[in-house]
């Protein structure tokens, strides 16, 4: 008689903790749901008071399983908490795309980037009485050249225990032609592994969640082509929130954070976890 197979555990990981008091809402009800099992913090977001913080951090006493991590983050609309960061567009970071391309050129003054994402650990270290499971970076930034080795540092030093996120997916070669933006995150993601192990940082395995996010689509089917081939500790990305006026000023995904709300909180998304194999549950 052949065994069944214990269900693989992955990380399902609500991004943008602090952004917008409704996302804040979408994602902690989530967590007492036991819809998802990490959330990540943006400290520099407006709804990352004390208020919001002392409501997730209810919401995570109730689900044991969850994890908490800090949202990195290093481009506009947000400021930096230090004083120096530079550069700069009007007291805010770059855009990504010029974050990016700055980063590409080595424009960078990674002692900067360095103490910038020091303060951030240090925030959120002061808001939970702790250092975060795990880091990672608003818009994939963390992968950045010259950002990357700054992110390493900065955690090492500020949270030794913690694992960090790399975008890199667990696909045949074959398959990852067909949607861009994950091909650039594989391409980025593979640099930044190779420096993790002599950083001595871990890292999640495999990666996935991402998907045109502005043009929306079925949320559900996305969901299947994720866990599709996820290994053990593979990590998935997701964005749940309800709109509010906060959100609409400060990013251009909004009624898709709805829609992610509402396939994770239904039916069908405790179904496709069971048919995939696959537990948010710690083993």
């Amino acid at each position: 008689m052949t065994a069944t197979p214990a269900p693989r555990r992955i990380w399902l990981c609500a991004d943008d903790y602090g952004m917008s008091p409704g996302v804040n809402r979408a994602i902690r009800e989530l967590i007492q749901q036991r819809r998802i099992n990490a959330t990540s913090v943006m400290v520099v977001g407006p709804a990352a008071g004390r208020a919001d913080i002392a409501a997730l951090t209810q919401a995570l006493a109730n689900n044991p399983d969850c994890a908490v991590g800090l949202h990195a983050t290093l481009t506009a609309p947000f400021a930096p908490l230090t004083l120096y960061f530079r550069p700069l567009d009007g007291g805010r970071f770059l855009p990504l795309g010029a974050m990016l391309r700055a980063s590409l050129l080595r424009r960078l003054d990674t002692e900067m980037v360095q103490a910038e994402l020091a303060a951030q650990l240090a925030a959120f270290r002061e808001m939970f009485g702790r250092a975060p499971d795990y880091v990672d970076g608003h818009q994939h930034v963390q992968l950045f050249p010259q950002v990357r080795d700054a992110f390493l540092r900065a955690v090492k030093d500020a949270a030794p225990q913690a694992w960090v996120r790399q975008c890199g997916r667990a696909l045949p070669l074959a398959r990852r032609f067909d949607a861009p933006k994950a091909l650039l995150l594989d391409t980025l993601s593979a640099s930044f592994r190779a420096r993790c192990a002599p950083a001595r940082v871990a890292c999640n395995p495999a990666f996935a969640g991402a998907y045109d996010m502005v043009r929306g689509g079925d949320f559900a089917a996305v969901m299947a082509g994720f866990l599709d081939g996820l290994p053990e500790g593979g990590l998935v990305m997701c964005h749940p929130g309800f709109v509010d006026e906060t959100l609409v000023g400060l990013d251009d995904v909004t009624t898709q954070r709805e829609r992610e709300f509402a396939f994770l909180a239904g039916d069908d998304w405790p179904r496709l976890l069971t048919a995939n194999g696959v537990t948010l549950e710690r083993s």
